[in-house]
C-alpha cells in the first residue's frame, strides 16, 4: 500500500523570502530520505524546474492561482494534505488527514480586534480541520495558544534548519558597496517589524564602522529607511544593497564584523543562524522567538535606545575579540544545531505518525 501525501508548496519559487526558503529546504531535505510506500506530491508553478533537480523522487502538481477558490480546489484524493504555512489560501477539496505548519500568527496584530476578519476566519478553519499541528518554534506555539482555541490534537515543535549547508567561494564577488571599512551587516525583507530604523539611528553614534543592509527595499518601509539615512547625513555610512544572490549574502556575512538583527516579531529567524555559520557575533533583539533561536551564542538588546544599543554592541565586540577562538566555536556549534536533513526527517516522522 502506498500513502499519497500532498505538500502545498507553491511558494517554493520565491526563495528570497522566508516561506520560499522553508518550502525549498524542506523539500530538499525530504529528497534525501527513503520514503518507500509513500508518494509525495509537490505543488509548484514550475514543475519542470523541480523535476530537473529532484527527478522522480516526487510527483508534481502544477499550481494554478484559481485553486485558491473553493470551486477550483484540487479534486484528487490524498491520504494527507500538508499545509506548509498558515497563510496559504490553497486548500484541499477532499480532506482525509490535514497537517498544518504554523510559522507565526503575526496577522493578529492587525486583525485581532475583529474575530470575524477574513484572516481570523481562515486560520480558525485550518485549526478546526487539522489532524496535527507543527510549529517552527515554542514561541509560535505559545502565541497560537494565547490567541486561538487550539483543538486537542497532536502538536510538535520542529525547528527550521540552517539554509547554509555549503560555504561558497566568494573571493570573486564584486559589489558596488564600499567594503574597505569595517562594517556591520543585516538582511531581510523591508517590513516594519524588522526594525531597521533602530540600527540606523544607532549608527549616528558610531563612526568607525559602516552598516550594510540587504533585502527588497522597494516598498513603503524601504522608503522610510532611505529617508532616515538621508535626513541624518548617513549616506556615506549606511548602505542598502537591495536583493542579493546567495553568493552576495555569504560574501557580506563572511566579511562583516558583526551581524545585526533587531526584529521585534519573528516566528523563527533564519538570517542569524546563517551568519553564525561563519562564526560571526550576532546581536539580536530579545523579542519573540529570537532568544530561543540565538541561545547563549548571541547577544541581545533589551530596548532600542541608540546609545544603549551602541554600548551593548561595542562591549559585545570587545568580549568576542578577547575570547575569539572560544566564542567562534560556540557560535558555529549553535549554527550546526539547526539542520534541514534532521528537520525533514522529523516532518516525515509526523507524516508516518498521522497515517499509522
Amino acid at each position: 500500500m502506498s500513502f499519497k501525501i500532498f505538500l502545498e508548496t507553491h511558494n517554493i519559487i520565491n526563495r528570497a523570502a522566508g516561506l520560499g526558503t522553508f518550502n525549498y529546504e524542506l523539500v530538499k531535505g525530504l529528497s534525501t530520505l527513503d520514503f518507500k510506500n509513500f508518494e509525495l506530491t509537490l505543488n509548484t508553478p514550475n514543475p519542470d524546474v523541480l523535476k530537473e533537480e529532484f527527478k522522480d523522487k516526487f510527483e508534481y502538481h502544477k499550481y494554478n492561482s484559481l485553486s485558491r477558490h473553493p470551486l477550483f480546489r484540487v479534486r484528487k484524493k490524498y491520504d494527507l494534505w500538508h499545509s506548509v504555512n498558515q497563510n496559504t489560501k490553497v486548500e484541499p477539496y477532499h480532506c482525509k488527514k490535514y497537517l498544518l505548519t504554523i510559522h507565526d500568527v503575526h496577522f493578529i496584530d492587525e486583525v485581532s480586534p475583529d474575530p470575524n476578519h477574513r484572516l481570523n476566519r481562515l486560520f480558525r478553519a485550518k485549526l478546526e480541520k487539522s489532524t496535527a499541528i507543527t510549529y517552527i518554534s515554542e514561541f509560535a506555539k505559545s502565541e497560537t495558544h494565547k490567541n486561538f482555541d487550539v483543538p486537542d490534537i497532536p502538536e510538535y515543535v520542529i525547528y527550521n534548519g540552517n539554509p547554509i549547508s555549503t560555504i561558497l567561494d566568494t573571493s570573486k564577488y564584486i559589489t558596488n558597496i564600499p567594503v574597505d571599512k569595517p562594517f556591520f551587516y543585516a538582511i531581510g525583507d523591508f517590513l516594519e517589524r524588522k526594525n531597521y530604523q533602530s540600527i540606523v539611528n544607532m549608527m549616528k553614534h558610531i563612526k568607525d564602522f559602516n552598516l550594510i543592509i540587504s533585502g527588497n527595499n522597494d516598498k513603503k518601509y524601504g522608503d522610510k529607511i532611505k529617508l532616515l539615512i538621508a535626513d541624518n547625513g548617513l549616506t556615506n555610512q549606511v548602505f542598502l544593497t537591495g536583493k542579493v544572490s546567495e553568493e552576495g549574502k555569504q560574501f557580506f556575512m563572511k566579511n562583516c564584523t558583526a551581524f545585526l538583527f533587531p526584529s521585534i516579531r519573528e516566528g523563527f529567524g533564519l538570517p542569524p543562524i546563517e551568519a553564525m555559520s561563519f562564526g560571526k557575533p550576532t546581536f539580536l533583539s530579545n523579542k519573540t522567538s529570537l532568544p530561543e533561536i540565538g541561545g547563549e551564542a548571541s547577544i541581545y538588546w533589551d530596548n532600542f535606545d541608540p546609545e544603549y544599543m551602541k554600548t551593548v554592541l561595542l562591549e559585545g565586540l570587545h568580549e568576542h575579540e578577547t575570547n575569539k577562538t572560544e566564542r567562534e566555536a560556540i557560535i558555529k556549534k549553535r549554527a550546526a544545531d539547526f539542520d534541514w536533513k534532521r528537520t525533514a526527517a522529523d516532518y516525515f516522522d509526523v507524516y508516518k505518525s498521522i497515517l499509522d
